[in-house]
């Protein structure tokens, strides 16, 4: 199964954020044993360094990412994926730009926290530990 993680997947793990911490840690482990499977939208990295930084500094930030990508790829896009991401109908603009890189990449699913978010996904969105009981 090819995962998309969100953005607050990476985030929970890497601030142990409780209780999200666990089943997203147990999922990065487990996407870790399957290469290729795991994805990331190129735009989450910005974001979790924006927001992981100023409690862990930039060299542990960096090296939590320089670490992610030795098993997780970023999804590649283009200027095309950013217009797909534009015309769906989802309330906040960076979910679109998720489900379009999770379209890029052809993910099956789109690991977060936040389902809700993506109601109007045409990628099912799952919480890690929904992905984790079902495997």
């Amino acid at each position: 199964m090819i995962v998309l993680l969100d953005t607050d997947v990476l985030i929970d793990v890497a601030l142990d954020r409780t209780p999200h911490a666990e089943p997203a840690a147990a999922l990065l482990d487990a996407l870790e044993q399957e290469p290729g499977q795991g994805h990331v939208a190129w735009h989450s990295i910005a974001n979790f360094y924006y927001l992981v930084r100023p409690s862990h500094g930039h060299v542990s930030t960096k090296a939590f990412v320089v670490d992610l990508v030795k098993f997780v790829s970023v999804a590649t896009t283009t200027t095309s994926d950013l217009l797909v991401a534009a015309r769906l109908q989802l309330r906040d603009f960076e979910d679109a730009m998720q489900v379009a890189a999770a379209l890029a990449c052809k993910a099956d699913v789109i690991a977060t926290r936040n389902v809700r978010d993506y109601k109007n996904s045409p990628i099912e969105a799952v919480k890690p530990s929904a992905l984790l009981s079902s495997a």
